[in-house]
């Protein structure tokens, strides 16, 4: 579905804008009806989730808990909300994990990380993987040696079963089916992995030729295989065997598409990503189709994709729409979102033609209609 615009204006003004509590790094999540953000209040001791109305960004219902806690790069939640059956789950830095009722957003369960399977290092970026459901489980990264992954009863918190591990990396675990059979697919510490939902196993595990990767870009499916980008290693498309292991010789290798926090996306048979510029390469070879600079492209930008077009959201917040349907990448046109913005961290929502963006002091609501 081709859903980004043709053009963009210059300044593009928010249909609402709603003051918050500082900045936050959690991205944002939304349906049709609500937005949902986090951050710290009560002088940086506290998570606060909240929701509000998509239609004008007034307030439903805001969820806070006591997490005192002193991070690298701030304290507030790295994890986006997520939406799933009549439920928001959400995740705070310091390992609070909760489910809440999606309209009133009372508890239903909670639960921490820390204290439930006492993981013995500490993260000097705190829990940063989003939760995610895969054959309803709520699969989450404790990062505990007896419980390097868990997955948990979505209705009630309970512990299904937990697989041994090591610390988590800094980044969100996802799903894929290789050969007919679900693996969930991500990072601990200082692998790639791969696990049977069902039971928790380790299919595989995958370190890479040059330790002390961050960890934080989200895996990328492609058939039956996997697309890896990383700061110390490049970008890398690995095969699934039909036995679920996976072939530790890559299909192809890219060194130049090497970011350290930003995740590149798919868009279709073309891999897109940031590292230091606009990277399209064809996405089973890897081979390089154009590239494109632009001053936006820094240390960290926010990604997305149609088959035609790319959305790029900058550090300063900048949007820059660019076409992919040629031979090379053209930009269509700029948009300042939050001036004086230095820190958008967090990725926006997308609903429709509408677009839930965070800056370090509010959170607005765009329309990406021309």
């Amino acid at each position: 579905m081709e859903w980004l615009p043709t053009g963009l204006p210059s300044a593009l003004k928010p249909l609402w804008s709603i003051e918050t509590e500082g900045p936050g790094l959690g991205g944002v999540a939304a349906t049709r009806d609500l937005v949902f953000y986090s951050g710290r209040t009560l002088r940086d001791t506290a998570d606060f989730f909240r929701c509000v109305k998509a239609s004008d960004g007034s307030p439903v219902w805001s969820f806070s808990y006591p997490a005192p806690g002193a991070l690298d790069y701030g304290n507030s939640p790295r994890a986006t909300p997520l939406i799933h059956e009549g439920k928001v789950f959400v995740q705070g830095a310091m390992g609070h994990l909760a489910c809440l009722d999606l309209k009133s957003g009372d508890p239903i369960w909670e639960m921490n990380l820390k204290e439930e399977f006492e993981p013995k290092e500490d993260l000097k970026w705190g829990f940063c993987a989003s939760p995610l459901i895969v054959e309803n489980k709520l699969i989450v990264l404790p990062g505990a040696a007896d419980c390097g992954v868990a997955a948990l009863e979505p209705a009630k918190g309970k512990v299904l079963w937990k697989s041994p591990g090591k610390a988590p990396g800094y980044g969100s675990l996802t799903q894929g089916q290789f050969h007919g059979k679900c693996q969930i697919v991500g990072h601990d510490a200082d692998s790639l992995g791969g696990w049977d939902p069902a039971s928790g196993k380790r299919l595989w595990r995958l370190a890479p030729p040059v330790a002390n990767d961050f960890n934080v870009p989200t895996p990328i499916i492609h058939g039956d295989g996997v697309l890896i980008s990383t700061e110390n290693n490049g970008t890398r498309h690995f095969q699934i065997r039909s036995d679920g292991s996976i072939d530790p010789q890559p299909v192809a290798v890219f060194r130049k598409l090497a970011p350290d926090t930003h995740s590149p996306v798919r868009a279709g048979g073309r891999l897109l990503g940031i590292s230091k510029r606009l990277f399209c390469l064809d996405a089973t070879t890897l081979k390089p189709l154009w590239e494109l600079t632009d001053s936006a492209f820094g240390r960290y930008c926010a990604l997305v994709a149609t088959q035609k077009r790319a959305l790029v959201i900058s550090l300063d917040g900048e949007l820059l729409l660019i076409s992919t349907e040629d031979q090379r990448g053209k930009l269509l046109a700029k948009s300042q979102i939050f001036p004086g913005e230095k820190g958008l961290y967090s990725h926006p929502a997308f609903v429709g033609a509408k677009m839930y963006a965070r800056g370090s002091g509010n959170i607005a609501c765009f329309s990406l209609t021309t």
